[in-house]
């Protein structure tokens, strides 16, 4: 209860929605696992199942993610990144040099960009793009460097502008001795839709058009409902129109071969339902030993995860699986009963972008009105007003997990 007093869901709600999703993904996990067994030749052990699957899906699809990087320069990225920030909220991008804005780079490759609405800036953002290693830690991330605020605006101004850090760890450009040709920074789908994901974070923060500091952007927004920006915002990686403005070789300008972009999206959906369960597994098991009516003793926490995974995945935890014991996002971490937010976080992303699907990814007036709403809505209302209504403002209605299933594969 304590932990669920800052999110958008309800205990009832959240077993709801994970129940819901382990009845329409069990059966199809354990046909995968079936498919697998067939694959292989035998019955697998639960540490063979990895091999085996990343063997089959090497088989299955005949590409590796590394083809990719040839027509995923970073600067094409960015121009179609930015190019569905300008279609989507009406903002256009544009990099400053630093000392024009009164930014300082800690790194010479690090870059500084406006956001301009109306030819008027609303924020800034640093990118950090390059991996470096002893000196940058790995993943990625956004931080808000300061948030936008009427209280703390500069003297002369009315408010201050939001600030924001995207930072990533993707290989930097390179410089060939023998003739000087530099080949750029050159990315995996995985390291767009990262940098897509962390940007839709960024925007949240510096598109807020909320005066208050302490709800403002990113601030006061429910724990299970601040993700729904930037995974909406990975939906719009594989959106053919972004494609088509971002991946191309970067030497010859070639577009990618559509039968890449083809087996690229099929195997997002690879092992789908098996993904889903095992998060299923995590999110169920955090309940369960958050609830009232568990009662600690020397091994009940292992058993009542292997009673979980018995209800939610086709092969059973080893009787010796301390999993639990390193798992610190339910007792050291910021996810204890909350472990569930993941999933309905997809939820609501998957459902607002269902919102453009519906109205026509090709149609560009209606992806211009609805790109508008969800920019004043989930972008723009911050912690200002519930989760639950802000989304019902964008979408007319209370979340369905339906549009999740179905980009899934489980639909």
């Amino acid at each position: 209860e304590v932990s669920l007093a800052k999110k958008m869901a309800t205990l009832d709600g959240a077993n709801a929605l994970l129940e819901d999703l382990r009845s329409k993904s069990f059966d199809k996990a354990a046909a995968e696992h079936a498919e697998l067994e067939a694959f292989a030749g035998r019955k697998l052990a639960n540490w063979d199942v990895g091999y085996y699957a990343e063997k089959l899906k090497v088989e299955r699809y005949a590409f590796d993610e590394e083809q990719t990087r040839q027509f995923l320069p970073l600067q094409n990225v960015l121009d179609g990144l930015f190019g569905v920030c300008r279609r989507l909220f009406g903002v256009e991008i544009v990099q400053v040099e630093p000392e024009s804005v009164g930014a300082q780079i800690w790194d010479e490759q690090v870059r500084v960009f406006e956001v301009r609405r109306t030819g008027a800036p609303i924020g800034y953002f640093y990118l950090d793009a390059f991996v470096r290693p002893g000196v940058k830690k790995g993943g990625a991330w956004m931080n808000g460097v300061v948030g936008r605020s009427r209280a703390m605006a500069p003297e002369g101004s009315a408010v201050r502008l939001p600030v924001a850090v995207l930072c990533c760890n993707q290989s930097p450009p390179v410089t060939d001795p023998a003739s000087g040709e530099v080949t750029p920074s050159l990315m995996s789908f995985s390291e767009c839709t990262t940098l897509f994901h962390e940007t839709g974070h960024g925007l949240q923060h510096m598109l807020t058009q909320v005066d208050e500091g302490p709800v403002a952007g990113i601030s006061g927004v429910e724990w299970d409902a601040v993700e729904q920006p930037s995974q909406f915002m990975e939906y719009w990686v594989l959106e053919p129109q972004t494609l088509q403005s971002m991946a191309r070789h970067w030497r010859t300008g070639e577009p990618i071969p559509s039968e890449l972009v083809t087996k690229v999206r099929a195997a997002k959906t690879y092992r789908a339902a098996s993904a889903m369960v095992r998060q299923l597994t995590f999110a169920m098991t955090d309940l369960a030993l958050h609830s009232t009516s568990f009662e600690p003793a020397p091994g009940a926490a292992a058993e009542m995860y292997r009673q979980v995974a018995l209800r939610t995945t086709p092969t059973s935890p080893l009787p010796e699986d301390r999993f639990l014991n390193g798992f610190a996002h339910i007792f050291a971490g910021g996810y204890a009963a909350g472990y569930f937010s993941y999933k309905w976080a997809e939820v609501l992303s998957a459902d607002g972008f269902a919102a453009f699907e519906e109205g026509g990814l090709d149609n560009a007036s209606t992806v211009e009105g609805l790109g508008r709403l969800y920019a004043d809505t989930v972008m723009g209302l911050g912690g200002s007003k519930p989760a639950a209504e802000v989304f019902e403002l964008f979408r007319g209605r209370a979340p369905k997990a339906t549009a999740l299933l179905r980009h899934d594969g489980l639909l």
